[in-house]
Parts: structure tokens; C-alpha cells; sequence
């Protein structure tokens, strides 16, 4: 590291002013890490506090290592974190330790993890970093038993050298019975237990708040280094204690190793605490104190306990040959202090370092106003731009993606991959027992081009898409968690896009009455080569989580026999191009204005979506959005031995209205002797519908439009192309 440890001069001044003192080396590699952009939020404060965050079913919103709403049987426990920057410079190692982190942000909550989401975005040629990443989240999620069940995968070349990597869990646990990182009372033990500490990932947490540049490749050190096999351990061993309520207090360690986990769990405490690491179990010779604080080596976590569970917290980590170690406790004072070798290596007031790092954050004196022409191509080949559309990685078969993933570990999945939403059984061995009618529904979200071309109202239409897609396997919204991933906070045009996205996605959230209750921020997504900066597109993805009352009233969006096929919700809206995926493969680029969204239709769709599948009146329901109605039909055949024949009777121009990605549509096949009564419970709303076409035994794809035929599609050949479009990145 630099001699600031990654601060800068203006932050060391402060930082001497507020100790009264010069900092030592140790004491300036805790403050570089704990206010580092990754910890300390300093560019993004603001604009979080936009989001709403509270719902009468939220037990714990934003501030602790997850959210948790409340189900009928249980309390449920979610987040998404991102391992961006490690993931460039390790892929494997960089995307398992990110699927590794965020399991142990749900098992600190003392909720049992169910569940795996990814969220990735990569470049149009960076195969091995693809590789990589998608080999280090099956690794870890497969061998430490918990299964991937959905996610998105996105790419564009703005994303080639600085890839994405999110990574969502949810967990479940008994209701009150909510572990926090924070003791009690003075006096309670500080126990650390899990793997033994390293020279891996010291810096992480300051690295991943850095630009990237020539020398960012040298950096591998700062990677951490997962072992799902001892995380398996880890697991079992903590939701033993957690079960037997051994404990006050559960903090993972994770961005800052000791030291992050030590000042997060004084500063919530509103106490002191005095930490040795003389007897931190190492893995590595002569390591030095700064070296031990500040590793991120990973598998490891604090227990905040009273001093008469001592032995059976020993007991419990020598049974799953757990390292282990007292390495402190709390005390009446307001400073964390720290020894080695029977010296004082630091002492710093906790709540200068949680609360002392200078705001970076500077409101935009521009604005962002979107081009209002709207693109229309002249003389397009639609049977050939459909086979473009359908080729592209953005919508090609992601299952060279999630068959590598065990998506049905556990036997809780419902709905896995591919899915509009996937969907949970309520069912795992907790202490009561728990089986539930109840399941749960999760949905990655978050498509750049929206955000690109028009930041707020394409946030607004990702937080639709959302709900929409949670609605489509029949389940209601409840609450969401957010990782927002921008370029270079001190670049105008990055920062007036990122306050257009969130206040898009704080309206929308208001709109629909649903809070985010816990979530994460990625900044400086920059490459510098030279002369030349790329930026990420603005790309802020969400995870929505729903419930549906009755798992077993589910729906996918696969046709299942010769039905009716129907469009429905706001049919009668401005249809636009811009941002769309053809617009990018036609022009190079996105821009202009996206339609607004009408939530309130949006709100009207979910509940009748969840009506119709509760009522049995429809076999299938699939949104509309990248790639427009054309591609959202032909992804519902292709696991199919069906057909379809599309009868279109509108006055839209046809290459609008079949590529265009308007919200608030869904596509739904329905039983010919059921269409009555379906269409009788659409015109109770104040919703669309339209006879669009209908399923047909043949293997056959046919566009007719206003009776003229526009496309006749070898149905065989164009899954062959959407099958094996992404085939050589594997």
C-alpha cells in the first residue's frame, strides 16, 4: 500500500485532528480500510436515505449484515453484496469468496441460508474472466450446499475489463430470535472462530474502492481465498450456536478482517473493547500485527458471548475442528484498543472511526435530460433481426451458465433457473421444525440500457420489471435489496446518472409502497488505460423478494399445451425502441427517453396476475421486456415440443410494437374453454387484453401482422440459435 493506506491527504489531516495525534502505521491501515468507499458509504450517504425502508412486516432494515421482513411461520433474512474488483483480478477466487461473504452476512443474522442468487455483468470477449467467475460461484455454492437458483447474466463491452459480481442470499430462521453485531453488556467475551488468519486479502476493502489501472492485475494478493468445505463447517457449527442461543452477539468477518468486525461491533454496542491477537490462529509465519488485523482471510467470524459459555463455545468449534481463539472483551470506555506482544499497537475512539470520515459526496450541478426523438429503423429484415435478437449473449440460453450451479440442493427449489422469478418451499430442519404453505419468490433485476439511455425513468421501469416478474410465478412483493454499481463518483456524468437512478428507484419504491431493507454500493467501476476511461454503464440491480400464500399455486412462464395466447396490462401506452436491445444492435448505442411507467397499472397487473394463477385461469405468464413480445413468446416454447401462430391486429408500426420493452405486459396462455372467465376477471381492472395468437401442436413459428405474414421461423433452428449462442464462452 501507499504510505496513506489508501486516504487521502485531506483524510489523514482530519484524521490527525481528530486524535489529536499523528497515527501509527496500524492505526492508519484501520482507518483506510474502515473509510474506504466499500465501508464508510462516503460518496453514496446521501442518496441512500432516499429509500424507503420501513413496512409494518420489517424486522430489520438497512444498518445490520441483512435485512429481515416477516412471513407467516418465519422471519426471513436477505442481501446482495458485490465483489466487483476482485473478481477482475481473480475470477475464480474473487466471485467464490463473494458468494462465501455474503452466506455468512445471512448466517450472522443467525437465519439459515436457502438460497443463492448472482447478478453478472461481463464483456463481449472476456471469456476467461467469465469462465472464471461463474466456475468460482458454482464451486463455492456447491460444495458448501446451497443452491444457486436463478440470477441474470448481462454483457457489454464497458464491462470487459471491469466486470460485475453480485451475489445475493436469503436465509430463514424462527421468528425472535435475531442475532445483531453487538454485546449486550461489558464484560462479554469476544470469541473468534473459523479458519485461521492469512496474508489473503489485506487491503481487500480499500482495493475494492479504487479505479482500476495497469497495475490493478498485481494486486491478486488482495484477493481473498474461499474454502467451502471449512465454510460448510463454519455453518453448521454457528447455526448450532445460534439454535441454542449460546450467544448475544454474531458478526462476520469480512471487509477490514478483525478490525472491521471489532470497530463495527463497539460502535453498535456503544462500548469499548480490548482485543490480544497473540493468540489468533495464523496459517502464515512472522505475520505482524497490522498484517493480523487487517487480513480478509476468510471462513472466520465473532461471537459476542458471556463468560460461563466459554467452554462450550470451545467444545463447539474443537467438534467441527474449527480454529478458535478469546480474543477479547467489551469494556466501559470508548476506545478499541488493541495489543500484541504485550504492546499497545493501537488505540482509536470508535466512533471517530465510524463517524469521522469527511463526506465525499457532492450533488451534481447538472442534470441528465434524455433526447426525446424516438428511434425507429427504416427497412429492417424482421425475420433476420429476430434471429439477431435471439442469438445475442444478452438473451441467448444462460444454461452453459446454470448447469454448472446444484440449483436443487437442499429440495426446497420450486422454480429454479430460467424462471421469471424462482421460487422456495418454506421447509428446513430449524429448531421448532418449520414447513410452511407459504413460499418465497426472489428476482435479480437490473438492465443498463434502461439506466443508460434514460437514468430515471429507467430505474423506474427496473423496479417494475421486478414486481412484475415476482407477480408472473403468482407472488406478491414484499421487500427488495439493492446493490448499486456506478462508475467514477467524481466524473459528472457519473454522478448525475447515479442520482437519477436512485431517485428512480426511490419513487418507484414509494409508488408501490414496497421498502429496501438492505443492499450495497460499488463505486469507482472505472478502467483507465492511458489516456483512455471506460466507465460501467449505470448499473443498479435489485433483488425483489416476495411471498406467495400457497406455494403450490406457482406458475412458470413454459407453454404447456394448444391454448389461447393473450397480452395484457396497459396496452394502450406510447411503445418506444429507445434503450431496447435493437436499438443497441443496430446503432452501436442507446439514447432517448423511455415511456413512463404507470405504476399504478403496474400495482393493478401483479394483483391480477396473482389472481388468475390462484384462480387456475392461466398456464403460463411471462413478461415483456429485453427483446419485446416477439422474443418474450419464443422464450416460452423453447423447452417445448409446441408451436405458435401470432395473429396481430394493431397500428403500431410492426418492428415497434414487436421488439419494443414497454413495461406493465405480460403474455399468458389460457385453456380455450376457460377464456371467458378469464377475460371476464381482466375487464373487472381497468387493464388490457388482446387475442394476440395461440399455441399450436406444430413445431411452427408464424408472425402474421394485420393479415399479412411477416415472419415464418424454423422453429428447430432458431432454439439451436438461442441454445448455443454463448456455447464457446464454456
Amino acid at each position: 500500500m501507499d504510505n496513506l493506506h489508501g486516504l487521502t491527504q485531506e483524510e489523514y489531516e482530519t484524521i490527525k485532528s481528530l486524535i489529536g495525534r499523528e497515527p501509527n502505521d496500524i492505526e492508519l491501515g484501520i482507518f483506510g480500510v474502515l473509510w474506504s468507499e466499500h465501508c464508510s458509504y462516503k460518496s453514496s450517504k446521501p442518496l441512500l436515505k432516499k429509500f424507503p425502508t420501513e413496512a409494518p412486516y420489517v424486522v430489520q432494515g438497512p444498518g445490520e449484515n441483512a435485512g429481515v421482513i416477516e412471513l407467516e411461520d418465519v422471519w426471513v433474512a436477505f442481501k446482495i453484496e458485490s465483489h466487483n474488483h476482485p473478481s477482475f483480478i481473480d475470477p475464480f477466487n474473487g466471485a467464490a469468496t463473494g458468494v462465501g461473504g455474503i452466506i455468512r452476512d445471512i448466517m450472522s443474522m443467525g437465519a439459515r441460508p436457502i438460497a443463492i442468487l448472482d447478478s453478472l455483468r461481463f464483456g463481449e470477449t472476456s471469456k476467461r474472466i467469465t469462465k472464471g467467475v461463474v466456475k468460482g460461484i458454482s464451486h463455492y455454492g456447491n460444495c458448501i450446499g446451497i443452491p444457486t437458483v436463478g440470477g441474470e447474466t448481462f454483457f457489454d463491452s464497458c464491462y470487459e475489463k471491469n466486470p460485475l459480481v453480485n451475489a445475493f442470499c436469503i436465509g430463514i430462521m424462527p421468528k425472535d430470535r435475531m442475532y445483531k453485531a453487538r454485546a449486550t453488556k461489558v464484560g462479554q467475551l469476544l470469541f473468534l472462530i473459523g479458519s485461521s488468519t492469512g496474508r489473503d486479502g489485506i487491503h481487500g476493502a480499500t482495493m475494492a474502492s479504487s479505479q482500476f489501472d495497469e497495475k490493478a492485475l498485481k494486486k491478486r494478493s488482495n484477493v481473498q481465498i474461499g474454502d467451502p468445505f471449512y465454510g460448510k463447517k463454519l455453518l453448521e457449527a454457528i447455526m448450532y450456536v445460534a439454535e441454542n442461543q449460546l450467544v448475544v452477539g454474531i458478526q462476520d468477518l469480512g471487509a477490514g478482517g478483525i478490525a472491521g468486525a471489532c470497530f463495527e461491533v463497539a460502535y453498535k454496542s456503544n462500548m469499548g473493547v480490548d482485543i490480544s491477537l497473540d493468540e489468533v490462529p495464523l496459517r502464515e509465519k512472522d505475520m505482524n500485527a497490522y498484517e493480523i488485523l487487517l487480513s480478509e482471510s476468510q471462513e472466520r467470524m465473532l461471537l459476542i458471548a458471556e463468560k460461563e459459555n466459554l467452554q462450550e463455545l470451545i467444545n463447539i468449534a474443537n467438534k467441527f475442528h474449527l480454529s478458535w481463539c478469546v480474543l477479547g472483551e467489551t469494556t466501559a470506555s470508548n476506545t478499541v484498543n488493541v495489543y500484541f506482544k504485550n504492546e499497545k499497537v493501537a488505540s482509536l475512539d470508535y466512533k471517530i472511526v465510524a463517524e469521522g470520515v469527511p463526506s465525499c459526496y457532492i450533488a451534481p450541478s447538472k442534470t441528465f435530460t434524455p433526447s426525446e426523438e424516438k428511434f425507429l429503423p427504416d427497412k429492417v429484415d424482421l425475420k433476420e433481426l429476430f434471429l439477431k435478437v435471439i442469438s445475442n449473449p444478452n438473451i441467448a440460453s444462460k444454461e452453459h451458465i446454470y448447469t454448472q450451479y446444484d440449483f436443487e440442493v437442499g429440495t426446497n427449489t420450486v422454480l429454479g433457473p430460467s424462471s421469471d422469478a424462482a421460487v422456495l418451499r418454506i421447509k428446513w430442519p430449524l429448531r421448532p421444525a418449520v414447513k410452511s404453505e407459504q413460499g418465497i419468490a426472489i428476482k435479480a433485476d437490473g438492465n443498463a440500457y434502461y439506466m443508460e439511455a434514460d437514468p430515471y425513468e429507467g430505474a423506474k421501469w427496473t423496479i417494475a420489471e421486478c414486481v412484475r416478474n415476482l407477480a408472473c410465478v403468482g407472488a406478491k412483493a414484499l421487500a427488495f435489496s439493492d446493490c448499486l454499481n456506478f462508475g467514477n463518483p467524481r466524473r459528472e456524468d457519473v454522478a448525475i446518472k447515479m442520482e437519477l437512478c436512485v431517485s428512480g428507484m426511490a419513487d418507484a419504491m414509494k409508488e408501490f409502497s414496497i421498502p429496501v431493507i438492505s443492499g450495497n454500493v460499488s463505486l469507482y467501476n472505472e478502467t483507465v488505460e492511458g489516456n483512455t476511461i471506460t466507465n460501467v454503464m449505470p448499473t443498479p440491480v435489485v433483488v425483489g423478494v416476495g411471498v406467495l400464500e400457497d406455494v403450490h399455486k406457482h406458475m412458470d412462464h413454459r407453454f404447456k399445451k394448444p391454448s389461447s395466447l393473450f397480452l395484457i396490462g396497459n396496452l394502450n401506452q406510447e411503445y418506444t425502441l429507445n434503450g431496447s436491445l435493437v436499438q443497441k444492435i443496430l446503432t452501436g448505442g442507446v439514447k432517448g427517453a423511455l415511456t413512463k411507467v404507470d405504476i399504478e397499472k403496474e400495482k393493478l397487473l401483479s394483483k391480477l396476475l396473482i389472481s388468475l394463477i390462484q384462480k387456475d385461469l392461466i398456464l403460463s405468464a411471462h413478461d415483456v421486456s429485453m427483446g419485446g413480445l416477439i422474443t418474450n413468446i419464443f422464450e416460452s416454447l423453447v423447452d417445448t415440443n409446441l408451436g405458435a401462430y401470432i395473429s396481430l391486429y394493431v397500428d403500431e408500426e410492426p418492428t415497434m410494437f414487436l421488439f419494443a420493452e414497454n413495461p406493465t405486459r405480460v403474455v399468458v396462455s389460457v385453456d380455450q374453454d376457460l377464456e371467458e372467465q378469464f377475460k371476464n376477471v381482466v375487464e373487472e381492472t381497468t387493464l388490457d387484453w388482446m387475442l394476440i395468437g395461440s399455441i399450436v401442436p406444430e413445431k411452427s413459428f408464424t408472425v402474421e401482422y394485420n393479415g399479412r405474414e411477416l415472419i415464418r421461423c424454423d422453429l428447430e433452428m432458431a432454439k439451436h440459435i438461442w441454445k448455443n449462442s454463448l456455447k464457446d464462452f464454456f
